[in-house]
Parts: C-alpha cells; sequence; structure tokens
C-alpha cells in the first residue's frame, strides 16, 4: 500500500489526501492550525461573510427604487457577525474533518518537518515526536500576509488581513494600504459596513492586474461610496499613537486614520519545513518550484497550493491537490488532463462583484494577437432593471477567424457565478455560437452572456 504524507491542511491538502484515500492509499495529514486551511477558514470564508452581511446592508439602501417604502433602519450587531462567521467557519472545518475521517484518512495535529527525501517528523502540541515513512510526500503549507518593513502589526491599530475579520473594534477610518483583489474587497466591505475609507494606491488604478476597463467600474462605484484614493502613493512608514495612525507615503503625502490594513501580498510558508534535507529546491522568494505534475525536483515529493507559487486561489489548490493525488496513484497513465492557469476563472467580491477568465483584452493587444471583443451593459438587461440594479457589464473576447471564446469578464450582480458559463467555454473550446444559441431562462442576468456573444 502507497504510504502519503500531507503538510497541510487547506483546500490543497485535504483535497490530496481525500482523493489518495479515496484511491486507497494510506494517507497522514499533518496540520498544526485549521483542518481546511488556516487561509480558507482565517481569510477566504471569514472575508465573503463579511461581504455578504455588508452587501445585505447595501441592498436596504436601494429598497425604495424596489418599490418599498417607510423607513430602514438596518445596522449592523458587531456581536452577530462574530458568531456568524464562528459559526460557518466551523461548520466548513467540521465537515471537512468528517469526511477525511470517513475516509480513513489520519489527521495528526502539531508541526510537520522533512528528515529526509521519506521521512517525515511530526511535533505535537505536547511536544512528542512522531517519525514517518512516506513512499509520497505532498507539502501544501500554504502562505501567510507579507508584512512589509516599514510596518508593525499591533493587532489593534495596525493591522494584517488575517486580523480584521473582523477586527477588534469597527474601524471609524480605515486606511487600506494596497490595491489588489484583497485590498478592494477590504475597502468595500468597510464602507459598506460604515466605516470611513482611504485606500493607497500605488500605481494609476485599482486591480493593476485587471482589464482597465474593469478597474474603473470599480473606482467609480468606490467614489460614490466617498473612498477616498490616494493614486500614485507608495506606503513608506506607519506611525500609531493612541488616538490613531498616520501613514507615510513616497510622494510627500501622508493619510490620517483610525487604524490601517496592510494588504500588500503574502508569502509562502515553506521556511522551517527541513526541505533542504530532503533536497527539495525552492525559488528566491521561498516558493517551492514545482513542473506540471506539481513534482517539486524529488520526484516524489510534491507541492501544491499557495506555497508552489501558482495561482493563489482556493479552487487551483483543490485542483492541483486532486492532480496530485492522482498523479501519486498512477492515473497520469491513463487519461489526463493538466492544469492550465491560463483557464482558471477568478473573482473579487466588491460590489459591483468581478470575475475574469482566460485571455485579457490588454494581454491580447500586449501580444498583437488579433482578437473580437463583444460588450453588453446591464443596463439592456430586462432582470437587472428589475433588480434595481444596472451597474456593470459583460465582455467576452473571441478569436475573430474560429469563433472560439478566449476569454472574458463580467462585472455586476453575481458576476461570480455568470464566469462560469464563459469559465466553461474557454476549457471546452466552445465557440461565440454555441453561447448564442443557448435558450437560457428568461429573465435573468445570464441572458447578458448570449446577448455579447452576437
Amino acid at each position: 500500500m502507497t504510504n502519503v504524507v500531507v503538510l497541510g491542511g487547506g483546500p490543497a491538502g485535504n483535497q490530496a489526501a481525500s482523493r489518495a484515500a479515496s484511491l486507497g492509499a494510506r494517507v497522514v495529514l499533518l496540520e498544526r492550525d485549521l483542518v481546511g486551511g488556516a487561509a480558507h477558514l482565517w481569510d477566504c470564508i471569514p472575508s465573503k461573510a463579511m461581504i455578504a452581511t455588508a452587501g445585505a446592508l447595501s441592498f436596504t439602501q436601494r429598497l425604495g427604487g424596489l418599490g418599498v417604502t417607510g423607513a430602514v433602519s438596518a445596522r449592523i450587531d458587531y456581536e452577530s457577525l462574530r458568531r456568524r462567521i464562528a459559526d460557518v467557519t466551523g461548520h466548513l472545518q467540521r465537515s471537512v474533518e468528517q469526511l477525511l475521517a470517513s475516509q480513513g484518512v489520519r489527521t495528526l495535529r502539531g508541526e510537520g518537518r522533512l528528515a529526509g527525501p521519506h521521512s517525515v517528523v511530526v511535533t505535537t502540541p505536547g511536544g512528542a515526536e512522531e517519525h514517518l515513512y512516506a513512499d509520497a510526500i505532498v507539502v501544501s503549507t500554504g502562505s501567510r500576509p507579507r508584512v512589509p518593513d516599514w510596518a508593525a502589526p499591533d493587532g489593534e491599530r495596525v493591522l494584517t488581513t488575517r486580523q480584521a475579520y473582523p477586527p477588534p473594534e469597527m474601524p471609524e477610518h480605515l486606511v487600506v494600504v494596497g490595491s489588489g483583489v484583497t485590498g478592494v474587497e477590504f475597502v468595500h466591505m468597510f464602507s459598506s459596513l460604515g466605516s470611513r475609507v482611504s485606500l493607497i494606491v500605488s500605481r494609476q488604478h485599482v486591480l493593476p492586474h485587471k482589464d482597465a476597463e474593469v478597474a474603473a467600474a470599480l473606482e467609480e462605484e468606490l467614489l460614490r461610496r466617498g473612498v477616498q484614493l490616494f493614486k500614485g502613493a507608495r506606503a513608506q512608514g506607519v506611525d500609531a499613537d493612541g488616538a490613531g495612525v498616520t501613514v507615510r507615503c513616497d510622494d510627500g503625502r501622508a493619510v490620517r486614520g483610525s487604524h490601517v490594513l496592510l494588504a500588500v501580498g503574502s508569502v509562502p510558508n515553506s521556511d522551517h519545513l527541513g526541505l533542504d534535507r530532503a533536497g527539495v529546491e525552492v525559488d528566491k522568494s521561498g516558493y517551492v518550484t514545482v513542473n506540471h505534475h506539481c513534482q517539486t525536483n524529488v520526484p516524489h515529493i510534491y507541492a501544491a497550493g499557495d506555497v508552489s507559487g501558482k495561482l493563489p486561489l482556493s479552487s487551483v489548490a483543490a485542483m492541483q491537490g486532486r492532480k496530485v493525488a492522482e498523479h501519486i496513484m498512477g492515473l497520469h497513465t491513463l487519461v489526463h488532463r493538466h492544469i492550465d492557469y491560463d483557464k482558471a476563472a477568478s473573482a473579487v467580491f466588491t460590489e459591483p462583484e468581478i470575475a475574469d477568465v482566460g485571455l485579457a483584452e490588454a494581454e491580447a493587444f500586449a501580444s498583437g494577437r488579433k482578437i473580437r471583443v463583444t460588450k453588453v451593459p446591464f443596463g439592456a438587461s430586462a432582470r437587472a432593471l428589475i433588480n434595481y440594479d444596472t451597474r456593470g457589464f459583460v465582455k467576452i473576447i473571441s478569436d475573430p477567424a474560429t469563433g472560439v471564446v478566449l476569454g472574458g469578464c463580467v462585472v455586476g450582480s453575481q458576476a461570480a457565478e455568470l464566469i462560469s458559463v464563459i469559465a466553461l467555454a474557454v476549457t471546452a473550446r466552445l465557440k461565440v455560437t454555441d453561447l448564442v444559441e443557448s435558450c437560457l431562462v428568461h429573465p435573468s442576468l445570464a441572458e447578458a452572456l448570449a446577448e455579447a456573444a452576437e
């Protein structure tokens, strides 16, 4: 029987353990914090739970347009929000643990490290050590928030992302440093919950790696909410006192607030794992180098999830975990599809929501590739008019010669759900005519997908 040891129980690790066990492996899963993933259950799920609450509050502000009259005095019960987040994450954690137990996966709490190519040592919270032999090892230890050398998080005024789900107190004026996906989600979240928010944008627009038209749509909404945007400013220092914080920027500007949130990326949890003792190579940033099978330079040792340096998405991590298990158990010798990271869908849970997949318009133009770009605003959608929310649009990118769908983006309500249709089209190499000729529900927001394909 194949012995598999998995270090880290996040989306990559628990999927690798579950799939390997279902294929007949003897699996031991090592986790020091939360089975289900610290990043997943401390970051992703709590943030989306808070965003759902913020969205409900925002919805009450649109009730007049839906024909609902009378005063609406909705407010946030902070303690109820805390309990709700704990309930959601607790339920998900228990579900993962029960599934793994039902499949015969042995879960050990503690710190795992490699003692050699086939040897793993786990140190339990009580200090005891257990040595494990492994035919295959999966490193799926995730990542943690990056802390710049000019800031010193204290969990009170100066916060990392993991200290803000929710923070110790609701900020009166939150200064967010970092205008990528995580940063703008926090801006949306806290501005919806009633905080004043300032966003320090080091580039000339938010979401620098997204479609410029998408970024412009989000900026318009943020400005409508009263968010202050400090563009072209790079934070270089934080001064905290009893009354608040001041963020100093490299252009001489200073932003004063009650709290500051650092959303400046992440670093891999690859240190203290003993990778060097097993001969496993990492790059200069600490990410474990892998091939298209997620194998390291030591063939029976794999890396999956954030620590592998690929797309830092839970969906990608889970897919990597499943593919790793199948490779370990020999299924790659049958019909096997490698992960195509360029076709992974992603979403930004702001209001309006943003989602994209596949080839981006700017990327195509930069490479000189000929594309066809079609766009339909939700203002033309009957369902959007019914919902009294016509913000956003659908954009589809296709090959003008073949009609094959190459990519697309959605800005608007339920974008994270709607992008799935375009993602399927990109993965399956469907043509725009396949979307046009699909009889979709009327009235629905999805109709805009077919209209954009025409």
